[in-house]
């Protein structure tokens, strides 16, 4: 199946306070990113997600869900020339992806989300090994032809 949801993200004020309520009612694996300010749900089986307080305080308290896409500012082109409205056209996730929201033609929020670029391993330098050297040949010289027996000569009678 193409463009899966991948992940769902609450976005909310309190979030100590939320963690606690979802670790008591479903048990969740709670993980703190070093370094950022977001929790990642690890739900074992099924998608996963992730906790952060709310990033603009008049945005509302919600759960939004992440789809899978192969590039986030051609599926953002699509969303907004379907009809939709941009909420964040594309940010990088540093060595994680990027991810984008739009909001459908009746107003609901959407999260995608693209892998970041496969890239090629390094190519290794194509120096041309030596060619294998053959083994010289020997020189062809004639050996001296075999000497034949001398023929018996039939004995002298006397």
């Amino acid at each position: 199946m193409s463009n899966p949801f991948v992940h769902i993200e609450l976005s909310t004020v309190g979030v100590g306070a939320a963690k606690g309520f979802y670790q008591k009612v479903f048990a969740w694996k709670l993980r703190d990113m070093p370094g950022m300010d977001y929790t990642v749900i690890e739900v074992g089986k099924g998608v996963g997600g992730g906790m952060q307080e709310k990033p603009m305080p008049e945005a509302p308290s919600l759960w939004l869900p992440y789809v899978e896409v192969a590039d986030v500012k051609q599926t953002m082109d699509k969303a907004i020339a379907a009809g939709g409205t941009a909420i964040l056209p594309f940010q990088a996730i540093g060595e994680m992806g990027s991810i984008g929201i739009f909001l459908d033609p009746q107003g609901v929020a959407l999260g995608i989300w693209a892998a970041p670029p496969k890239r090629k391993p390094a190519k290794k330098s194509a120096a041309k090994k030596p060619a294998a050297k053959k083994p010289a040949k020997k020189s062809a010289a004639k050996k001296p032809a075999a000497k034949k027996p001398a023929a018996k000569k039939p004995a002298k009678k006397r």
